[in-house]
């Protein structure tokens, strides 16, 4: 009686290893999944902060055209400026591209 006491006992602590086994496994599955999952999110913020910074750059650009008076200075020096603004707005898109 005693050795298949022992036997029933082997075989349930058997199965629960094999259990506990098949748990650890789906759960070092889920880890790295999740874990991808973490990284593509961090690049996706990433990607949105840089965005809005673009878009407060331009916004501060915007601000600043429309605070300057061509009547104040030639209509040249405008244009340089203008166009110096519009390069810096090419390099924030070609940097949020990519």
């Amino acid at each position: 009686m005693d050795q298949e006491l022992l036997k029933s006992n082997l075989s349930g602590l058997e199965r629960k290893l094999v259990v506990l086994l098949n748990e650890h496994k789906n759960l070092k599955e889920e880890l790295k999944n999740l874990k991808i999952e973490n990284q593509g999110l961090k690049s996706a913020l990433k990607a949105r902060d840089e965005q809005i910074s673009s878009f407060h750059n331009q916004l501060k650009i915007t601000k600043i055209v429309d605070n300057l008076n061509p009547e104040d200075g030639s209509v040249l020096e405008l244009k340089k400026k203008v166009d110096e603004y519009i390069r810096e707005i090419d390099k924030c898109i070609a940097h949020l591209s990519r």
